[in-house]
């Protein structure tokens, strides 16, 4: 690696919630800077969410996290010519990051309606575990375990 490894930027939690991690959410739904479009989308998905399971949306927001987020994943790496897929244990901020893409992928994904409506599905499938994002997360952890045997490469 070159020069000095980027400072871990320290964000505001958000003004609603007062969560660092739906600010942090809010960020990754974000496109082209548009934060106030970001934050309308994600605070009327938890409206929806709450409308229609009655859970708090701080609490439905980190269900539903919690049920996407990996526990482990697989990494390439090569040894003496031949590249192996070595399982191993996710970071804390890593685990998050995933969860909260492959929600939004998942929601994105979908046609036919306004992205707090679809994010708000999302939201609901993966506090049942179920649902795209979910899904990934049994496909990562498939794939983590059919290469077990690769484990001490580590």
């Amino acid at each position: 690696m070159r020069g000095k490894q980027a400072p871990k930027r320290i964000i505001a939690a958000d003004s609603k919630l007062n969560s660092l991690a739906v600010a942090k959410f809010i960020n990754f739904v974000m496109e082209r800077g548009k934060k106030t479009v970001a934050q309308k989308i994600v605070y009327s998905a938890l409206d929806i969410v709450t409308d229609k399971t009655g859970k708090q949306p701080l609490e439905a927001f980190e269900l539903a996290i919690r049920n996407v987020a990996p526990t482990v994943e697989v990494k390439a790496k090569r040894v003496g010519g031949s590249n192996y897929q070595v399982p191993m244990e996710v970071r804390g901020d890593r685990r998050q990051g995933l969860a909260f893409r492959w929600i939004l992928a998942a929601a994105r994904g979908k046609k036919g309606k306004p992205m707090a409506e679809k994010l708000a599905t999302e939201f609901m499938a993966a506090m049942n575990n179920e649902g795209d994002a979910v899904k990934k997360k049994l496909d990562v952890h498939r794939m983590a375990e059919a290469n077990r045997a690769f484990a001490h490469f580590a």
